[in-house]
């Protein structure tokens, strides 16, 4: 299912992208292949599911951001749509996501804040509660970072040891 070139793909990809102005045509030159190969390539590994996600990793700290928040919303149901419109486009969101709610946790809507201080979370997380008109929410801080990894699919050691 897979060929040589797709599992070499797949290794690039998995790890950091290239911080340059054309991070694709970099790796393909790396390759050996054509920026549009890659991307086609790409493609195709992502609409055959072999890629189900394709992210990116934010190290926050590294960037300035030493002051994070998950801000947890309750939303009622008829406004989560519209709500969470309003919440991504502050750019100081990195994450939002839609969550189950409990008994004892009403929460549906997560989002993730970074700031430069605590208080500036704090002000941003205002600005939202403000603009989105959602004022039941809880803010947990973030006190050390445990992982902050992607899988890897094919290591060195697995595949030296096929190829």
């Amino acid at each position: 299912m897979l060929d040589l070139l797709d599992i070499n793909i797949i290794r690039k990809i998995q790890e950091d992208i290239p911080i340059v102005q054309e991070p694709y045509k970099q790796i393909a030159k790396e390759l050996g292949i054509s920026e549009d190969e890659l991307l086609d390539k790409i493609h195709r590994l992502c609409s055959n599911g072999i890629i189900r996600r394709f992210g990116a990793i934010l190290n926050h700290r590294n960037a300035g951001f030493t002051s994070n928040a998950m801000v947890v919303w309750n939303i009622p149901m008829e406004r989560i749509k519209e709500a969470s419109k309003i919440m991504v486009k502050f750019s100081s969101v990195s994450h939002c996501y839609r969550r189950p709610i409990f008994p004892e946790w009403p929460y549906n809507i997560f989002t993730m804040i970074h700031g430069e201080t605590k208080e500036q979370c704090e002000k941003i997380v205002e600005e939202i509660s403000k603009a989105s008109k959602i004022s039941d929410y809880v803010i947990l801080y973030s006190t050390c970072e445990l992982k902050k990894t992607s899988m890897k699919y094919f290591n060195d050691e697995i595949f030296h040891s096929v190829f």
